[in-house]
């Protein structure tokens, strides 16, 4: 599946016009290859940066991206180690924490040298990644959520875990495990429950056993190590305004699951509920309402110091 076969599943009235194509980048970070699909004008104000989740990579985000740039902003997705066309030498040794580290170098390098607010985008699990980059950064001009599942929340495990009792159990269970076999490998399917990836049972499927993403496999240290982490606690978290974009008939992360941990933020926070939209975003009238709540937000962002 590239962006392509994800377009497909999107509303006629959105596939009308051909897709902005990806440009793929490269970028070398502690011995990877990571990959960074781009596109729209270098000269744009806003750029936004989208970060996929457990059963994605930069071609599933490609056609909400693909839409930005239409907005006339410039973006980028970057492919985590072990998910789309970034090559790790050593894939058994991939952990959470190194998902956020790499995240952090990114953003910083990126805006090192370029003054033009960073939109950050996360999709899923990439809520939370998204969250805790500008956190830790400080330099995201504001952060959209599809979803915000802490691992930290009983509840929240319990519904990305592909059974209940699967997530109440884990963390305990891999901890002990870990250290024998930490590195093994098992297909994220396992783990999580693709099958509410969307609405549409075809897209379920084509998330599910897509090779760059829910078909991947994944150590199971790094799954210990996600429902062990500590993300910033929310009532701290004062680095940008935050608006959470969460499909309204998610079968997989329900919204309150993400909406108590948005209401413990203090201030700078919107919730827009997606009509009609499973876990992954594509129906109406929901998406219609994240294209537009995107293009009032990059709205308001101020263009790069002059």
């Amino acid at each position: 599946m590239d962006y392509l076969g994800y377009a497909e599943f999107l509303p006629g009235e959105y596939r009308r016009d051909s897709l902005i194509a990806p440009v793929p980048t490269w970028w070398s970070w502690r011995g990877k290859r990571v990959h960074v699909a781009r596109a729209g004008s270098p000269d744009a104000d806003v750029r936004v940066l989208a970060i996929h989740g457990a059963g994605g990579h930069s071609g599933l985000l490609w056609p909400f991206a693909a839409l930005a740039a239409r907005e006339g902003v410039e973006v980028m997705a970057v492919d985590l180690p072990l998910y789309g066309d970034t090559a790790d030498p050593d894939p058994g040794s991939v952990r959470y924490p190194d998902w956020i580290d790499l995240l952090c170098d990114f953003v910083l390098a990126e805006t090192a040298s370029d003054d033009r607010p960073l939109v950050v985008f996360g999709a899923s699990m990439g809520g939370m990644l998204a969250y805790e980059v500008a956190a830790r950064t400080g330099a995201v001009a504001h952060v959209v959520a599809t979803c915000l599942l802490d691992p930290e929340d009983p509840a929240a495990r319990s519904a990305a875990a592909r059974w209940a009792f699967m997530g109440r159990a884990a963390p305990g269970a891999l901890r002990v495990i870990e250290p024998l076999l930490g590195r093994v490998r098992i297909p994220i399917r396992w783990a999580v429950d693709m099958n509410n990836m969307s609405l549409n049972p075809a897209l379920s499927h084509a998330c599910a056993t897509d090779p760059k993403g829910g078909g991947v496999s994944v150590p199971i240290a790094f799954l210990s190590s996600f429902l062990g982490f500590r993300h910033t606690p929310p009532e701290t978290f004062c680095a940008a305004p935050l608006t959470l974009v969460h499909p309204a008939m998610d079968r997989w992360t329900p919204a309150e699951l993400s909406i108590r941990f948005l209401e413990r933020i203090p201030d700078r926070t919107q919730l827009v509920l997606l009509g009609n939209c499973g876990h992954f975003p594509i129906e109406e009238p929901g998406l219609s309402q994240l294209a537009a709540t995107l293009r009032s937000l990059l709205a308001t962002l101020p263009g790069p110091a002059k």
